[in-house]
This record gives C-alpha cells, sequence and structure tokens, in this order.
C-alpha cells in the first residue's frame, strides 16, 4: 500500500498491519529537511508508528532529524551526565533490557509526556528483541459504548515507581483526545499506572486490570523485527509498546524524544470526586493531593 498523504513521489510505503504501523524507503532522514518533516508528520498521523530501514544515522545527524518536529528533551529517568542530554543509548545483553519488557507509553509519569519518540536500532541480536506496538486509538474505539462513556471521565494516577522513584507522578485523564487527529485513546498502561482516583482500590484494580489488558491483545498491534540501521518513530499520544527480551547476545538502540503536552481529556474534568480522598493511600501523597486539589479549584 502506498498512501498519497505525502509530498515526495519517492516514498514507498508499506502497512505492515491492520492497525498501525508502516514501513518508509526512498528518503534519506540523515539530510532530510522541513518539507520531508512536513511529508513524515503525516504518515506518522496516519500510520501512528513507522519504521526507516537501512538509515544509519550518525548521533548528530539523528538529533537534527529529531529537531525538525519539535523541541528534544532528555530522558528523566537516566543519567544526564552527557555531551548530548538528548540523545542517549541503551545497550542490552542476553535478554537483561531493563524494564521496557512492560506495555507502556513513555514517561507518562510526568506531567507533559512526551509526543514522539525516535529509535534507532545499532546492534541486533539474530534472534528475538522485536519491539510490538499497540494502537491505544482503537483499543478505545471497540470498548463497548457504556464503558467509554465510564472512562471519558476518570483520571488516573501514574508514577515512576519501576524506575525507583515512587514519589515522581502526575494524574492524567484515563482517555485523551489527541491535539491533531482529534481521536481519542485509552492512555493507561501496566507499567506506569498505580490507580484510578474515582474509584475504590478493588474497582480501580478491577477496571484498570481489564484496560491495560484490553490494549495488548494481538488485534491492536504491530510486531517489528529490527535491522541495523532502521529507525522507528512513534505518537506517544495514540500507542503503546513493549519490547520482547527474548534474544541472545547484544542489542543496541539510540534514541531521541520529542518534548510533549498536556493530555486532553474527553470530557471535562473533574467528573466525580476523588474516591476517600480523606483516608485512601494515594491521597496521602503531597504532589498528588496538590494536584487534586488545584483541578477541584479550576473546575469551581
Amino acid at each position: 500500500m502506498t498512501s498519497t498523504a505525502h509530498q515526495s513521489s519517492d516514498l514507498q510505503v508499506r502497512r505492515l498491519s491492520g492497525s498501525l504501523g508502516a514501513e518508509v524507503r526512498g528518503i534519506a532522514l540523515g539530510s532530510a529537511d522541513a518539507a520531508d518533516a512536513e511529508a513524515i508528520h503525516a504518515l506518522l498521523m496516519e500510520y501512528m508508528v513507522l519504521f526507516f530501514p537501512e538509515q544509519h544515522l550518525s548521533a548528530d545527524e539523528h538529533l537534527a532529524f529529531g529537531r525538525l518536529f519539535g523541541e528534544l528533551e532528555a530522558h528523566p529517568n537516566l543519567d544526564l551526565q552527557r555531551e548530548r542530554p538528548e540523545f542517549f543509548e541503551l545497550r542490552a545483553v542476553d535478554g537483561s533490557g531493563g524494564i521496557a519488557d512492560e506495555w507502556h507509553s513513555d514517561i507518562t509519569c510526568e506531567q507533559h509526556p512526551s509526543k514522539f519518540a525516535i529509535l534507532q536500532a545499532k546492534v541486533v541480536p539474530e534472534v528475538g528483541g522485536d519491539t510490538l506496538w499497540a494502537n491505544a486509538c482503537k483499543a478505545y474505539d471497540e470498548l463497548s459504548a457504556p464503558l467509554r462513556d465510564l472512562c471519558d471521565g476518570l483520571t488516573a494516577y501514574h508514577n515512576a515507581g519501576p524506575h525507583l522513584a515512587p514519589d515522581r507522578g502526575w494524574i492524567h485523564p484515563v482517555v485523551r483526545v489527541h491535539p491533531e487527529t482529534g481521536r481519542r485513546s485509552l492512555f493507561v498502561n501496566e507499567h506506569f499506572t498505580r490507580r484510578i482516583v474515582e474509584l475504590s482500590d478493588a474497582e480501580s484494580a478491577l477496571l484498570l486490570g481489564h484496560l491495560t489488558r484490553w490494549v495488548q491483545q494481538p488485534r491492536f498491534t504491530v510486531r517489528y523485527r529490527w535491522t541495523a540501521g532502521t529507525i522507528a518513530m512513534w505518537d506517544n499520544r495514540c500507542t503503546q509498546h513493549h519490547v520482547l527480551n527474548d534474544f541472545e547476545g547484544e542489542r543496541v538502540v539510540q534514541r531521541v524524544t520529542v518534548m510533549g503536552d498536556t493530555p486532553s481529556p474527553a470530557a471535562p474534568l473533574p467528573r466525580w470526586d476523588p474516591y476517600g480522598s480523606t483516608t485512601a493511600t494515594f491521597w496521602r501523597d503531597t504532589d498528588m493531593r496538590r494536584q487534586l486539589k488545584a483541578q477541584r479549584s479550576h473546575a469551581d
């Protein structure tokens, strides 16, 4: 399949699954300009995750390409004492890929989760180490109408507990509206999301467990087999991803991240008060209490 949503007739676009993902050839990202970025952006809005094989970008080229799409940011959970804090490399050996092997949208524990991620595979194992992405818009669309309505009015607390920083977190809508496409997507994930604010512990565990498992269904996903030099670019606002740590040998990836924005809710918030706001464990978190108070003041 070749999309018409780009300017250059040299681009060859091959769709990879029924839900999301396309492989793009016919462009050298190391010399991409603003017009190329516009064409790529249009494709990204359509396919959510793009793969560009055989690019082999240097660190400076990788950074320059990322800046075509906005301001770059350093990763809050990694060492920033580097010459290029916006550029980082992750190395893993024999399946020791860290904690990316849980479904997640990047750094949803922050007030402004990242917008786009641009990752290059530098060294890939002979077998294994694939990555999967899920279409969180399609997952939302295929919920029943009553459940969609409930989720539209809920918020969830995310924190950096998996990165040994449980005191750093933020409240986001369970359903966010994409600022460019207008589509709604589920914005909870098994890695960062701790609980749904308006529900009891038991209710939150039940609904949150259902939603995070729902997004992971194979019919919402694409699975990509890496080759060295491939660049993947994805829209973090409407996708989740998961790394398979099933490989032997070395796996090296390099990445830059485009700074994000504040997730927009699908319905005016708050729709309901926080559950047990004076006694529940989560309410004792000072940062969360401050956010909830600000949310109520804004609504009033």
